[in-house]
């Protein structure tokens, strides 16, 4: 009964304005637990409160719990489900806490008791701090920028260390292993550059995914990341190690948590995952990845430029720019010399011939204009040359270097600039657009890069000495690999495979070589996939790679025509099919291994229509001419990479 009686008044329990405005005028410290009514406060500490309040014994120390929903001054905590400990003395706040943290709680408790010992026995002014958990949003800009401006606070990352992305996600965090799983990363290796808590609104779940918006689980991965609180990590590693992207895919384990207690139990998903959509953490999956998703989380996060003495911190951006027809065709190299120049990394190129729907799709808020016309004439006239440029404020600085949208006015403010130079005769629509805005540019260079799946193969002749170095190709070239399976072909698949080519001389002897050794099968994912595949594979024939690929794979790891180490699907469409194919029906595909679908829609690449055309003819002439191996295997426009 005296036991009971302890637990029931260790804590003052508030849960309107004015207990609480009584609470704020108590003599000493108060440590108050906030909480939400749903959530309720944190029993996790009650006996390690009971125990400090027992040892020190001390009348001027006190514990109050207050519930955020019906208390006004604590209006900002709400939606806030972490602990949180507020520390108040005379009334004013000295220190924060969040997060049961044991140690570090008790020992907070004994500093700032301390502290309020001494301004009320010797005078003197408290340390008054203040929780951005309380200011709007407004206020919290003009603090960070303070505090970054007068307090060098600024996060950066060393030039020799790669980062990723890491989440702690809500089921982790509702069950209370935040912190346990953060000692795990701690004790592996991993440094925690920056660490914050977000609760993900529904919107930021669904920008934040995007990029699995067509997969079955779409809607409930929102509602499961937008549930709760998570913890945002960016991580680097102790060391040299350059690859920390997949040393943390590594230390997680599988998406699937079954596939992680089956294959990797060590690993923290198969510790602390239940499920697929509930596995507990997230890590980025390649290094583009990573900056994307760094920018989400902590756009003021800056790398260093030059000396460490002379730091100067750097915003990297990606914005879309488009050549429009009219000068792709003469002037585009001279356009593309002025953008090297000036700093751009061309990270993404495509030409493509837009449909009207497409031009009307991509300019939607421009359609009601009087120029629209104009401009969709001038779009649909031949291919565009789309590029995704990236550089420090790219933006802003690809914007200056366009100049004013209205071409005379270009001619007459800002003649150097690119509108003013490449204007064409009296037409009235500049030749060359770029995104407005970072949130312009996402949704631009999505709908001319989208993010696409492909089937990478690597062949029997290069499985026992090149496939690391084609592993480490595919993950320093930003790919995703989506799914992975070793395994030795039948013969029915093979053919299969390669139907297309089964009038061929060269059919019999293709299948016997692909069914010599096991294959490693991939389903590889990034922007633009299946093109990006193609150019790091290069050329069909290994001594055609060598004049016009030298740095691609078959150039450097090929042998001939017939083992020419790798393979590639030739178009979307043809990815699908193969890998239907390969690994089955797609919607038997669990959430880590789901297919992007989307990749019928947008804009077609120009480049590929063309090489497909000049490989069926190709195709044609080997036939007639019927000759060897060597002419017979580079030839199809639906296997031109085979």
């Amino acid at each position: 009964m005296t036991a009971k009686k302890k637990e029931v008044t260790l804590q003052v329990s508030v849960i309107n304005q004015e207990q609480w405005e009584e609470v704020l005028v108590t003599k000493g410290l108060t440590v108050v637990d906030v909480y939400q009514h749903w959530c309720g406060p944190c029993r996790a500490v009650l006996s390690l409160l009971r125990k400090i309040k027992n040892e020190l014994g001390d009348d001027l120390l006190h514990f109050a719990t207050a519930e955020a929903d019906s208390i006004d001054a604590l209006e900002k905590y709400r939606g806030k489900c972490e602990p949180t400990f507020l520390f108040y003395g005379g009334g004013e706040l000295v220190a924060v806490l969040r997060g049961a943290n044991a140690p570090l709680l008790q020992r907070m408790i004994i500093e700032e008791l301390s502290k309020e010992k001494l301004v009320l026995e010797q005078g003197g002014e408290r340390k008054v701090v203040v929780d951005n958990g309380l200011m709007d949003d407004e206020k919290i800009e003009e603090e960070v920028a303070h505090l970054h401006s007068e307090d060098g606070e600024n996060i950066i990352v060393p030039a020799s260390k790669s980062y990723t992305v890491a989440i702690i996600k809500p089921d982790a965090v509702a069950h209370g292993k935040a912190n346990e799983i953060i000692m795990k990363i701690q004790d592996a290796g991993f440094e925690i550059l920056t660490h914050d808590e977000w609760i993900l609104t529904e919107v930021q779940a669904r920008e934040f995914y995007q990029h699995k918006g067509t997969e079955a689980c779409f809607e409930d991965l929102v509602q499961f990341m937008s549930s709760g609180p998570s913890h945002i990590l960016v991580l680097s590693q102790l060391g040299d190690s350059t690859n920390v992207v997949q040393a943390w895919l590594d230390f997680i384990g599988p998406t699937n948590t079954e596939e992680a207690k089956r294959e990797k139990p060590a690993s923290l998903r198969a510790q602390y995952g239940t499920q697929t959509l509930f596995n507990a953490l997230h890590g980025s999956e390649d290094s583009d990845r990573a900056s994307r998703e760094l920018a989400f989380f902590f756009p003021n996060f800056s790398t260093p430029s030059g000396t460490e003495q002379d730091v100067e911190e750097e915003r990297v951006e990606r914005t879309l720019a488009l050549i429009r027809p009219d000068v792709a065709r003469e002037n585009r190299e001279e356009i593309l010399a002025q953008i090297n120049k000036s700093g751009f990394k061309v990270s993404l190129q495509r030409e493509t011939m837009l449909t009207e729907e497409q031009v009307r799709q991509f300019y939607l808020h421009h359609v009601e204009e009087d120029y629209f016309p104009a401009l969709l004439q001038s779009m649909t006239r031949g291919p565009v040359l789309a590029l995704a440029l990236t550089r420090e404020h790219a933006v802003q600085h690809w914007k200056d270097m366009l100049g004013p949208a209205d071409v005379r006015r270009a001619q007459e403010e800002k003649p150097e600039c690119l509108r003013a130079q490449f204007a064409v005769g009296d037409h009235p629509v500049n030749q060359l657009h770029g995104s407005e805005s970072t949130e312009d540019a996402s949704r631009e260079i999505s709908f001319f890069f989208p993010v696409q799946q492909t089937l990478a193969m690597i062949k029997p002749d290069a499985m026992e000495e090149h496939k690391e170095k084609i592993l480490e190709e595919i993950r320093d070239r930003g790919f995703s690999i989506r799914r992975l399976e070793e395994k030795r072909l039948s013969r029915e698949t093979v053919e299969a495979f390669y139907k297309k080519h089964t009038d061929q001389p060269f059919f019999n002897q293709l299948v016997e070589f692909m069914c010599s050794g096991t294959c490693l099968m991939m389903v590889l994912e990034k922007e633009n996939a299946v093109e990006e595949w193609r150019a790091v594979m290069g050329p069909t024939d290994p001594d055609q790679a060598k004049t016009a690929s030298p740095n691609s794979l078959r150039a450097r790891l090929a042998s001939d025509i017939l083992h020419n180490s790798v393979h590639g699907s030739s178009s979307p469409h043809r990815s699908e099919e193969e890998i239907k194919l390969v690994f089955g029906d797609l919607s038997e595909l669990t959430e880590a291994d789901s297919l992007d679908e989307n990749t019928t829609e947008g804009p077609q690449d120009v480049s590929s229509d063309k090489h497909q055309q000049q490989c069926e003819s190709k195709h044609h002439q080997d036939e007639n001419r019927n000759q060897s191996l060597r002419a017979g295997v580079n030839e199809g426009p639906e296997e031109a990479s085979h």
